[in-house]
């Protein structure tokens, strides 16, 4: 990774900027898992990443791990400041609630990222993985 001079203080950052980091981290982390599963078609490559990265999914995600209590209460607070962000945008397949969520969502995975917490950022995403493989095996 490239290093940079100057340090970003992840706390102050706003919500939405630690989404688009987090979004950014997701996508990463999808394809790679995508390639390993040994999925190598574009076309179907493109249809299994949605699954992974849609509002719905990522919004199902974050239920499900508030409902296990998966979430630590830092992880917590910045899910919370990254639902209630006004992005200023209109969701186009998905409904503002869902939307929301999903914006948290990626706010936490933006979060850790920017924190150099890789090892609790796997974890998120792992149990991300295991839910939405679920859902699309039921």
């Amino acid at each position: 990774m490239l290093l940079y001079d100057k340090n970003i203080d992840e706390k102050q950052l706003n919500s939405l900027a630690l989404a688009y980091m987090g979004d950014a981290v997701l996508e990463i982390y999808v394809r790679r898992h995508l390639l390993y599963s040994g999925k190598v078609r574009p076309n179907h490559l493109h249809r299994e990443a949605t699954k992974y990265v849609s509002a719905k999914g990522q919004a199902k995600v974050v239920y499900q791990l508030l409902e296990e209590t998966f979430f630590t209460e830092e992880e917590l607070a910045v899910l919370k400041r990254g639902r209630n962000a006004k992005s200023g945008t209109i969701p186009k397949n998905t409904d503002v609630q869902t939307y929301r969520y999903s914006t948290g969502f990626e706010a936490v995975l933006g979060y850790l990222y920017l924190s150099d917490r890789e090892e609790r950022l796997e974890e998120i995403i792992k149990a991300a993985f295991l839910i939405i493989e679920n859902i699309w095996r039921k």
